[in-house]
């Protein structure tokens, strides 16, 4: 059979490392299928294209290469740009195949006549037809490069049916000499820019460093917790945001801006340092009365697009922030300091405090399971191994509100963009990532129901995990919101659910938990299944959020 325009864009996600796609058959994408088959490209099928571009998302953000997921056109292609909004929004490299009615005919009105590149560009860091057949490989070069450089990110390219079974000529191909998947953050920071910094923070009495997301993407969490405790200083990430503190880290203090409050840290710096770490709301826009008037900002970004979005910091460092946070502690060693470590005890202690307030809380709960209970015991099973996914508000807030000294970049939580409904297909693209080892997804009724027909194509697939499902029959975080602000809840309650029988029906395992002393060894058995498992939990409702009670 002749080498085809699809062939070729195969071999080139092969090239650069990817290892499966995730996809939801449909007449545009026949050629893709059948190159994928002919590569022996492995593709995992799923029942809705929410959840292939959930999956290539998720791929993203767990390894720093580029996941992928291809949908047919039309409806199809709008359902998937779920995932791509929610990699636009935490920077996750992806790339959304969409195959499309034949190029020669768009706009002829044919079955699914529709060109998607407009409605994904605004979102997208590189979109555009697969139009040139010769060119199939530097065009996709093209969308590999953006999605991987600077802040990583999401991108689309649209593959017409005839172009894509298009045969070509080996010889007529442009390809690049250097093909890759991964994000390669690189770039030190300006040698006068680093000793300012330092002057800055062997000034400084109470700072802070923040390690967001694009820490994680440039392996900089050995360089940062080492930063933090060279100069005694507390180390936090914004809430949703990818963690990089792999080992325990006594500088740790948890993450910031959760909508269930936490101790006052960042209204009492008189110095931050925005390592990778966005410009939003959990970070108080770096401005009163979030943070003080007089305090001082560092912002360090390998994107110089994002390095001075919103408003202008005291110093922008363009760099990696692994390098750049390396840089920063060895010439720091060259500026003297009188700081002690009061501020970091200080800091520490309202983090205690805090946390031992929510446990507090727990205590005066009706009898039953809680929130608190479900978290404890599945943190402390997948602590030290394994990748944990954490989908839902309300769980989410506890699980945010109980860490303690480290957060590794091996559990994941919606990001941003604060979606639900991810974890499941999530949980599949993380078996598929890692065939061994635990691999758990802690989640809300809620958002269990979003993508819950994927149980059937990961038992299907043999793509075994466990499911977690904290029941409280509610929209538990809205709930919250809503009686603190109007007294009562506003059409945020559910029904019951069985999710131990709707597991069983799609062929997976599904067990009822009924006292909190049944959960450990339930789940502790659920990972040795050659299935995947749900483990329905009814619990009380819970908050850590002072309002709650």
């Amino acid at each position: 059979m002749p080498t085809t325009v699809a062939d070729v864009l195969v071999e080139e996600l092969k090239v650069r490392g990817v290892s499966f796609v995730a996809v939801l058959n449909g007449h545009g994408l026949d050629p893709f299928l059948l190159a994928c088959q002919k590569a022996a490209l492995r593709v995992i099928d799923v029942r809705n294209e929410q959840a292939a571009g959930y999956m290539a998302e998720v791929t993203g953000r767990l390894t720093g290469t580029v996941g992928v997921c291809a949908v047919s056109g039309g409806v199809a292609h709008v359902n998937a740009m779920t995932g791509v909004l929610d990699a636009a929004l935490d920077g996750a490299p992806m790339l959304l195949i969409t195959g499309i009615t034949a190029q020669t005919e768009l706009d002829w009105g044919n079955f699914q006549d529709f060109n998607p590149v407009p409605l994904a560009a605004p979102i997208c860091k590189y979109a555009r037809i697969v139009d040139v057949p010769h060119r199939v490989a530097q065009i996709t070069h093209e969308a590999f490069v953006a999605a991987t450089s600077g802040r990583p990110g999401p991108v689309h390219l649209a593959l017409p049916m005839d172009t894509a079974a298009t045969p070509v000529n080996s010889q007529d191909l442009l390809v690049s000499k250097t093909r890759t998947g991964q994000v390669q953050p690189s770039g030190s920071g300006d040698t006068p820019n680093i000793e300012y910094a330092a002057r800055l923070l062997a000034a400084a009495k109470q700072p802070v460093l923040i390690a967001g997301s694009g820490a994680r993407y440039a392996n900089a969490g050995p360089a940062a917790a080492d930063l933090a405790s060279q100069l005694k200083m507390p180390l936090v990430v914004p809430i949703w945001d990818r963690g990089c503190i792999e080992k325990p880290c006594e500088e740790f203090m948890g993450v910031i801006g959760a909508a269930s409050g936490g101790p006052r840290i960042l209204a009492d710096a008189d110095l931050l340092i925005l390592a990778g770490a966005e410009f939003d709301y959990r970070v108080g826009q770096t401005c009163a009365p979030a943070i003080r008037d007089d305090a001082k900002v560092i912002r360090i970004h390998t994107d110089p697009t994002r390095l001075r979005q919103g408003l202008e910091a005291d110093l922008s460092i363009q760099g990696s922030p692994k390098s750049v946070l390396q840089q920063l502690r060895t010439a720091c060693a060259n500026h003297a300091s009188d700081r002690t470590d009061e501020w970091l005890t200080e800091v520490r202690r309202r983090r205690n405090d805090f946390q031992q307030g929510c446990l507090q809380r727990a205590t005066t709960l009706p009898e039953g399971i809680n929130g608190l209970d479900v978290v404890k015991e599945v943190t402390q099973i997948v602590h030290t191994e394994g990748v944990l996914l954490v989908d839902g508000g309300n769980i989410g807030q506890w699980f945010h509100q109980l860490l303690s000294n480290q957060y590794p970049s091996r559990w994941v939580t919606c990001g941003a963009s604060g979606v639900v409904g991810w974890g499941l297909p999530g949980a599949v693209a993380a078996r598929a990532i890692h065939p061994d080892g635990p691999v758990v997804l802690l989640s809300g009724d809620g958002s269990f129901t979003f993508t819950v027909g994927e149980l059937e194509c990961a038992a299907r697939q043999g793509l075994p995990f466990v499911a977690v499902v904290a029941d409280d029959e509610q929209w538990g975080i809205s709930v919250t919101g809503h009686i603190a602000q109007f007294g009562k809840p506003l059409f945020s309650e559910l029904g019951p659910t069985r999710f131990d029988l709707v597991a069983q029906g799609f062929g997976c395992d599904g067990v009822q938990i009924a006292d909190k002393e049944e959960l450990g060894p339930a789940l502790r058995a659920a990972l040795t299944a050659d299935r995947p498992t749900v483990l329905h939990v009814p619990i009380v409702p819970s908050s850590p959020a002072d309002n709650s009670i």
